[in-house]
């Protein structure tokens, strides 16, 4: 999603790998002793969430190969992260979504982003140094439904309708940072796009529910296509509202986010994944990005600071 020479110059050491390299890894870990472990800890952790236990065993033996392929694989390193293909080819061939595995390694300290986002899951990375915690990565091109807001949150909190988003994602959120209600399900968008909206099969294996209440520092790294770094933090929390929707979401709401968003989101070029730290961490990430040699670091300016070009009348 942007050069890669930064990373390099970070001291970042990238491997690229074939969708074939991992499916023969994959089906190298059929029959795996492990398996029954893995599936029994996933029984734990999702309790009544699991919804769809017949597809778990396949997770399980993903997990492990994934656990195996990083051990294998990460030379004199001793941090690794993931940046995962996960649509629309990977249901086809291993004819599961590898969603729920994805948290399940973010949650042990290893970083997984989706649509092979290297830059997201380096963002991921570092929340989780900084927060000592799990961290997620999430679609933010989703707004409150005008409705909802008027009936949940408008006279409960702080915050104007342009101040709230929808954090979304299929279901890559750490089931510690999900409400209890979380459970494993389906795929909705790719059931209708690839199963024609049938009865699921290899759509199966996302970790669904509402994004548990929680003060949150979102924030990204990104390089530009020049090749220089640059990044945004803004602090906010979780509301404690029901989203009424699928996937693993939540209504995020921070101060002046709309005018953050069109003026640091859109206007530099940002991509759609946003990192969620679930901390106030600010001050700490941005002695960070600093120390990185990050030159511009963006935040959620108040209203009475303008962003560079904005038209003071439009406030």
């Amino acid at each position: 999603n942007a050069p890669i020479a930064p990373l390099h110059r970070l001291g970042i050491e990238i491997e690229e790998n074939s969708e074939l390299d991992l499916y023969a890894a994959f089906h190298a870990h059929a029959g795996d002793a492990r398996i029954p472990d893995v599936v029994a800890e996933m029984e734990e952790e999702l309790g009544e969430g699991n919804k769809k236990p017949e597809i778990l065993a396949k997770l399980a033996q993903y997990e492990l190969t994934l656990l195996d392929w990083v051990e294998t694989h990460k030379g004199a390193r001793k941090y690794v992260a993931i940046a995962g293909k996960c649509w629309p080819a990977f249901q086809t061939e291993f004819q599961f979504v590898p969603c729920y595995v994805n948290s399940r390694l973010t949650a042990k300290g290893i970083p997984v982003s989706c649509e092979v986002d290297i830059y997201g899951v380096l963002s991921e990375f570092i929340g989780t140094c900084v927060s000592r915690d799990a961290v997620t990565l999430l679609d933010i091109n989703n707004s409150v439904p005008a409705d909802l807001y008027a009936e949940k949150i408008k006279n409960a909190y702080p915050y104007s309708l342009t101040d709230t988003f929808m954090g979304f994602h299929c279901g890559n959120t750490p089931a510690c940072k999900m409400c209890a209600s979380r459970a494993v399900k389906y795929q909705l968008i790719q059931n209708r796009l690839l199963e024609d909206g049938g009865t699921p099969d290899f759509t199966r294996g996302t970790l669904e529910g509402d994004i548990a209440a929680s003060p949150i520092t979102f924030y990204r790294l990104q390089c530009d296509s020049n090749g220089d770094l640059r990044s945004y933090i803004a602090q906010g929390e979780v509301l404690p509202v029901a989203t009424r929707s699928f996937g693993g979401i939540g209504i995020f709401a921070i101060h002046d986010m709309g005018r953050f968003y069109r003026h640091v989101l859109l206007a530099k070029r940002y991509p759609h994944h946003g990192a969620v730290a679930f901390a106030h961490c600010g001050k700490t990430m941005y002695e960070v990005f600093r120390y990185l040699g990050v030159a511009d670091i963006a935040y959620n300016q108040p209203a009475s600071l303008p962003y560079p070009g904005e038209n003071p009348f439009s406030r």
